[in-house]
């Protein structure tokens, strides 16, 4: 199986960072390509917990620290140029990964050449949201999570639905997109915020697909990510978004109003709960 550059944007948040960066010592087999790509922190804790975890994670694992702070986008494209001709997957420093999640998310991309982005399922990460549909569903602990990425990788079919939008906390990302369609438009959005979107409907528009992993779960512990119906800091950036792409908030209204990954959800929680038959039953998300 052939994987993807691991590429964790930085910026400060050194507990979150510990957190995220332990999950996928746990989870990644040694032959995965990762790059922390450190938009200049102002906290020096950060690179050298960086650097030390790269040393320990052998050769594949890469620090860099840009000299100036770029912002996300810009950060991003810089990490995009620095993994080669490799496909990537941009994991944001508060997220946290579950046993399974990367092979899961690679068999995704490998069942359409015309798959641009890739989601998994997350407590935080609106329309991939579980169990609650765009909610920031507490995160679960440790064990629970890992039962609820076996669960639903366990399941016999996965459909890889379409998505208006990626939700970028977790974001495969094709090469082959990002040659033609280009990088996030930093030039636009600036320190971030919209960037995935308007990358998401960009590559629609060129015939890619949007997809939501849903053999994939990845706990988002925090709120750094841009969400789907844009709302977060930047409210002009919100505006930006919506004057390149007008029917934008409809696209993403009908497909709430559709919920067309309702079934989904049910079939996951369905799964889980055969998993979790013959111990005691307990509410895993609070």
């Amino acid at each position: 199986m052939s994987f993807p550059t691991v590429v964790v944007p930085v910026f400060n948040a050194l507990a979150e960072l510990d957190a995220c960066l332990a999950s996928l010592t746990r989870t990644l087999p040694r032959d995965v390509p990762v790059l922390i790509a450190d938009d200049a922190s102002s906290d020096p804790q950060v690179a050298t917990l960086a650097r030390a975890w790269c040393e320990r994670s052998g050769g594949q694992a890469r620090y860099v620290r840009r000299e100036v702070n770029l912002g996300f986008p810009a950060n991003c494209n810089a990490a995009f140029a620095e993994t080669g001709d490799a496909d990537v997957v941009l994991f944001n420093s508060d997220a946290v990964a579950t046993p399974g999640w990367l092979a899961q998310i690679v068999r995704c991309a490998a069942s359409d050449a015309r798959i641009a982005t890739i989601t998994p399922w997350s407590n935080n990460a609106e329309i991939c949201s579980f169990p609650r549909f765009l909610e920031n569903n507490p995160a679960p602990a440790p064990a629970d999570a890992d039962r609820l990425a076996e669960a639903a990788a366990s399941l016999p079919v996965h459909e890889y639905p379409e998505l208006p939008t990626a939700v970028g906390f977790c974001m495969f990302v094709r090469r082959a997109a990002l040659r033609q369609v280009g990088g996030f438009d930093a030039a636009t959005f600036g320190r971030g915020y919209g960037e995935e979107n308007d990358f998401c409907r960009r590559v629609a528009a060129m015939g890619w697909r949007n997809v939501l992993c849903d053999g994939a779960y990845v706990v988002h512990a925090g709120n750094a990510s841009f969400g789907p119906l844009g709302q977060g800091p930047g409210g002009e950036n919100l505006q930006r978004l919506l004057a390149r792409w007008p029917d934008y908030h409809e696209l993403v209204a009908r497909f709430i109003l559709a919920d067309p990954l309702r079934p989904l959800r049910d079939r996951l929680a369905e799964r889980l709960l055969q998993i979790e038959r013959g111990g005691p039953q307990r509410d895993l998300f609070g």
